[in-house]
């Protein structure tokens, strides 16, 4: 049910879509209801003669978890002017500050307007890349896995799902289409949060979509034996404190797969752990990350 996205599990179609939306916000200003009179990089063609070859080294001013590496090639060609990038790293790899994630060379020109683009999309994915494996050492000796949420950005779930994968998490649902989570909401909604009126709502759900996976979100001890009387496969525990997540271990037993969720931080990590459930799901991973700092460094001896 949990994997990781690998590079190779993209859309090249869709990705090459947003990296020319960023490129027409850039030159065209697309987004504003009036349009620039001049869609061009003013600055560049001011000052840089177009027949310019150079080399540029992207370099990381800290130690991060690399992500974003594999869109620079199609940045490129987005971009135009037979740019060259060769990478010296690979996505999900550790880099040292002042280490080299690749150099590119070519005509300057579609360089320094494809720049800010690569830096942004790197920066970005490699932020969320490195604060995901700060949150995975936390759960270091524990069998429990970590894992990410919907809590994305509109347009860059995808993206931002595998960066998560680099940095050694695990992906919960890509969409409303993986499969069946029942949220307090849905069962609020409907009042069938408890009793038997909870049991049989569940049994519904699993009995109406065979073959698929049913998860039920639960905040309440008692809630837990309806949800697996009616058949749930993986049970949410939100928000539960330490005695109430050992409970609910013992009471699942492997009846259902166990996932933790609601406030998850490091420091919570390192007290979920030792417990030995199945999975713990972050949203910070995501919205709570920073965007790491990577320069763009001009070869002053050219191409």
């Amino acid at each position: 049910m949990f994997g990781r996205l690998r590079w190779e599990d993209l859309d090249p179609v869709y990705l090459c879509g947003l990296i020319e939306l960023a490129r027409q916000e850039d030159l065209e200003g697309a987004g504003l209801k009036t349009s620039p009179a001049r869609q061009e990089d003013l600055t560049t063609l001011a000052t840089v003669d177009q027949s310019l070859r150079g080399r540029a080294r992207l370099c990381a001013r800290r130690d991060i978890v690399v992500c974003g590496t594999s869109l620079i090639p199609m940045i490129l060609e987005v971009y135009g002017g037979d740019c060259i990038f060769e990478p010296a790293c690979a996505d999900g790899d550790v880099l040292l500050a002042g280490g080299c994630l690749g150099v590119l060379f070519g005509p300057v020109v579609p360089m320094l307007q494809a720049e800010r683009v690569i830096l942004n999309f790197l920066q970005h994915l490699s932020g969320i890349s490195t604060h995901t494996a700060r949150h995975v050492q936390a759960l270091e000796g524990s069998q429990t896995r970590l894992l990410d949420t919907r809590k994305t950005t509109p347009g860059y779930r995808m993206l931002e799902k595998y960066a998560v994968a680099c940095g050694g998490g695990w992906n919960h649902r890509l969409g409303l289409f993986g499969w069946i989570l029942v949220k307090d909401n849905h069962l609020a909604s409907g009042g069938a949060s408890s009793g038997m009126s909870l049991e049989t709502k569940v049994r519904m759900v699993v009995d109406a979509n065979p073959g698929v996976a049913v998860e039920v979100e639960v905040d309440r001890l008692d809630q837990i034996e309806a949800v697996l009387a009616g058949g749930a496969h993986i049970i949410m525990l939100d928000n539960f404190c330490d005695e109430d997540l050992v409970c609910a271990k013992a009471i699942i037993g492997e009846r259902a797969v166990t996932e933790v969720s609601g406030g998850i931080t490091e420091e919570r990590l390192r007290e979920i752990g030792p417990i030995g459930l199945d999975f713990v799901s972050c949203g910070g991973l995501i919205h709570q990350s920073r965007w790491v700092d990577i320069g763009l460094d001009w070869d002053a001896s050219g191409s």
